[in-house]
């Protein structure tokens, strides 16, 4: 009989979007398994956005992606031997590969097993969603998933059946938008802000630039301040002019238009999380939205939201506040407005959140 507490290990490296599907796992695995202890494996960009959330006692980053450009060089073996033995330290009594990828793969079979500890993974791909072979072979348990199924239920649903519990209809609260670390984030205005999430890594998800302006005029005309975030020297030039364009398009108002400086993911969940809405394209920032449960619309041009956007009516953690938008070979400005309207009347609260 166990004398411990069940101590878990996550295995998702990456993407930002990914990684956000998963935290409500770290939910379920306090309701369902008490006492738990859970420990996280992730690239070390993604770090920042969980180390405040609670029910993670140790996130611990790696830099396969980096790691892989120069495999030989001396600092990339140093760093490796440092990551593996900081992955050693703890024994785990379940390592569950959450990722389906030979790279998390082999990070799950580096980690240390207690006694009795086993290692989980998907027996096989989901729709849509990619996967390598060797997370079954490399696995102690492989789990039967259904094919057709949202990314959140896809990990909540391999949890779930690998450690004996039934994962709740819904997760209010993923432990996302916290204290971070640092507390230079931006200032939210005293009017109810809309942050407008153009930015994508790729560009057949992004938003036609004059929509974003029509959109925006329309925002402010019903009260809401703007604000614009980026994650690169090229969002941050799309972000300043596109408040150029808004602020030159639309009558004088006393309603800001804010470009935010770069943010580390934990300050930006943060600022996010005082705003009183979002819109966005298919990005990680419009999945942190969902995750801070704000009024948010999602942009597709591809019909993949059934498994990434926020769920539909019907399916489990659906939210009649958020919504997203499918059309080829993009949503109109007049789609997406409806849909922001029915999340504005949906939501028990469009006011503020201020930050703690």
């Amino acid at each position: 009989m166990r004398g411990h507490p069940l101590r878990v290990l996550l295995v998702k490296l990456s993407s930002l979007g990914d990684v956000v599907h998963t935290l409500p796992v770290v939910h379920d695995l306090h309701a369902g398994v008490p006492g738990v202890r859970v420990d996280w494996v992730v690239e070390k960009p993604f770090a920042p956005l969980l180390a405040p959330c609670t029910g993670i006692e140790r996130v611990i980053p790696c830099e396969l992606r980096r790691w892989r450009q120069s495999p030989l060089a001396a600092s990339t073996r140093r760093e490796w031997r440092a990551f593996t033995a900081e992955l050693k330290q703890q024994p785990y009594d379940a390592v569950i590969d959450l990722q389906g990828l030979s790279k998390s793969a082999l990070i799950a079979r580096l980690a240390r097993l207690a006694p009795g500890g086993q290692r989980f993974a998907m027996a096989h791909p989901t729709d849509g969603s990619s996967y390598e072979a060797p997370t079954r072979w490399l696995a102690d348990v492989a789990i039967e998933l259904p094919r057709r199924v949202h990314a959140v239920q896809r990990a909540r649903l391999l949890c779930a059946q690998a450690l004996g519990y039934v994962a709740a209809e819904e997760v209010s609260d993923v432990g996302l938008g916290g204290e971070p670390a640092s507390s230079s984030v931006p200032s939210v205005p005293s009017v109810p802000t809309v942050l407008l999430v153009h930015g994508t890594s790729r560009r057949d998800k992004e938003w036609p630039f004059a929509h974003w302006v029509q959109l925006a005029a329309q925002l402010r005309s019903a009260g809401f301040g703007l604000a614009l975030a980026h994650g690169s020297a090229a969002e941050l030039a799309t972000s300043e002019a596109l408040a150029q364009a808004i602020t030159a398009s639309t009558p004088p108002l006393n309603l800001p238009v804010a470009v935010w400086p770069r943010l580390p993911l934990d300050q930006l969940s943060h600022a996010m999380a005082a705003c009183c809405g979002v819109v966005g394209v298919d990005s990680g920032l419009s999945h942190i939205a969902v995750a801070l449960n704000l009024p948010h619309v999602q942009l597709y041009n591809f019909d993949t939201a059934w498994r990434t956007g926020p769920p539909a009516e019907g399916e489990p953690g659906a939210r009649p506040w958020q919504r997203s938008v499918f059309a080829q070979p993009t949503p109109s400005v007049e789609a997406v407005w409806q849909a922001w309207q029915a999340c504005v009347q949906s939501c028990p609260s469009m006011s503020p959140r201020p930050l703690a």
